[in-house]
């Protein structure tokens, strides 16, 4: 996706109209952390507990969906921990995830509805984790979905309706987002 014209000019444009309009200003629904293991076992109770470190919150596991004997994985077997972040825990966990990444995220790593995914190659890089020889050193895929207020019709158990088109959160938004009230730098950009 090409951005046309001076790209500060579209970043202040956008801005702008989320101070006319509050009702299309995004915000942060979620932040996922998995880590997957590959396997059931001792490993994947270290990552549970690492997780549980990091984020304050009690993981839930993630079970393989099929066989693969190559890698030894067999349908059901629990291979990865997850945990979903929201409100002000979210906030906290992703400003330390950004923190370990430099605050830099590729432009190309935002999708078409406004998420944005990054890994964390080790996780004694976000800051206040420290190195425990009984856990080991895990990776980390971090998930971070936004969206606008009113998004709230699809999710409802009464008359629940879809989010049209014009009300999703865009790619260029997301980034802009990122940039304004994040502090992130979006490589690729312009």
């Amino acid at each position: 996706m090409t951005v046309p014209g001076n790209i500060e000019d579209v970043i202040n444009s956008i801005v702008q109209s989320w101070s006319r309009n509050k009702m299309r200003e995004p915000r942060i629904a979620k932040v996922v952390v998995n880590i997957g293991v590959g396997s059931s076992g001792e490993r994947l109770e270290k990552a549970a507990k690492l997780i549980e470190q990091l984020t304050g919150q009690k993981p839930s596991y993630r079970r393989a969906r099929k066989t693969i004997r190559e890698f030894g994985i067999k349908k059901g077997e629990p291979i990865a921990v997850v945990v979903i972040l929201r409100g002000e825990r979210a906030l906290q966990f992703l400003d330390k995830a950004l923190t370990a990444i430099g605050r830099r995220i590729k432009f190309s790593s935002f999708d078409d509805f406004g998420n944005v995914s990054f890994g964390i190659r080790e996780h004694i890089t976000i800051p206040g984790a420290k190195y425990d020889p009984d856990i080991g050193i895990f990776g980390m895929d971090v998930t971070v979905k936004l969206e606008r207020p009113g998004y709230r019709v699809e999710r409802r158990r009464r008359c629940r309706s879809r989010v049209p088109r014009r009300h999703r959160v865009s790619k260029l938004e997301a980034a802009v987002f990122f940039m304004t009230r994040l502090g992130v730098k979006v490589v690729g950009l312009g």
